[in-house]
């Protein structure tokens, strides 16, 4: 049996990226991307469980909040810590 697939039309895409992100408190974020989508992400779960030092610095919010938003990403300490923004864009880090 042969399967085909025909891709008639081209989808388009857009690159997701972030535009705003605001600290709630309790690790939590809420992150506005540029086609208009809204998403709550609580970032203390991978905080906690990480043992990595490099990690761990941000259990203190006042580092955590220290957050800047360079090229469409979320960037701590120049490049310290970063998400793939396709996960923030899904609420899960």
């Amino acid at each position: 049996m042969k399967i085909s697939v025909s891709y008639n039309e081209v989808e388009s895409q857009e690159t997701i990226s972030v535009v705003t992100a605001k600290y709630l408190g309790n690790y939590t974020m809420q992150i506005e991307f540029n086609d208009g989508t809204e998403k709550f992400v609580d970032f203390e779960p991978f905080l906690t469980k990480s043992l990595h030092p490099s990690i761990q610095k941000y259990l203190d919010t006042s580092v955590f909040e220290a957050v800047t938003i360079i090229d469409g990403n979320l960037n701590w300490n120049d490049y310290d810590m970063i998400f793939p923004v396709w996960d923030l864009y899904n609420g899960a880090v």
